[in-house]
């Protein structure tokens, strides 16, 4: 599609010397411009994902693997595109970070305990949750596609934890789960299945 284009920027420092002579020394030549040859394509100036037409597969793959991994760019923004379009599907949302999420089969699927915190005078308490996937699937519109389950911060979770997770559809049949297992250069994502050793990873 895009060829490979050679770019030639100049560079305003002097070139280098490797055996310390001439002007390093102060001995003649004046500065000589560094040319450096760079190769990059036309994603590489505009940012690729941003036209990248692969809304269409994201969509397929979510309803295809119900459990997906993302590695989203550094900067971030880019998982904003691929949510709305869930959302334009008539998804709901339940965002939850991975930090402190306990584990995950008893937050998400069971009632679960919470402590807390005490400043040393107040008695220590427990109170109890309903599961946090079965409550809102209770409260979803009739007409709703489903909830789906968007955990950030993945890459601190087991690989026990994160079978639950690629599992969950399955006990679930209206929940998907999206992961954000770690970073990449673009935006990109695999089936949770395959991260999580349940099915062969091609890539591995």
């Amino acid at each position: 599609m895009w060829s490979v284009a050679a770019v030639r920027a100049v560079s305003p420092l002097p070139a280098p010397s490797l055996r310390g002579g001439g002007a390093a020394r102060g001995g003649g030549g004046g500065s000589r411009a560094a040319t450096v040859s760079v190769r990059s394509t036309l994603w590489d100036f505009v940012g690729g994902d941003l036209v990248k037409p692969d809304l269409g597969q994201w969509l397929d793959d979510v309803e295809e693997h119900k459990a997906l991994a993302i590695y989203p760019p550094h900067e971030g923004g880019y998982e904003g595109r691929y949510l709305n379009q869930l959302r334009y599907k008539g998804y709901y949302f339940l965002d939850l970070s991975a930090r402190g999420l306990g584990d995950p089969e008893t937050t998400l699927t069971k009632i679960h305990p919470v402590c807390p915190p005490s400043l040393g005078r107040q008695p220590v308490a427990r109170w109890y949750f309903p599961p946090e996937v079965d409550y809102r699937l209770s409260l979803l519109h009739p007409d709703a596609q489903g909830l789906v389950v968007w955990i950030m911060e993945a890459k601190v979770l087991s690989k026990a934890e994160l079978q639950f997770l690629a599992m969950l559809p399955d006990l679930r049949p209206k929940v998907r789960v999206i992961a954000e297992c770690g970073n990449w250069r673009k935006f990109v994502w695999k089936p949770l299945k395959q991260i999580a050793g349940l099915e062969p990873n091609p890539d591995a």
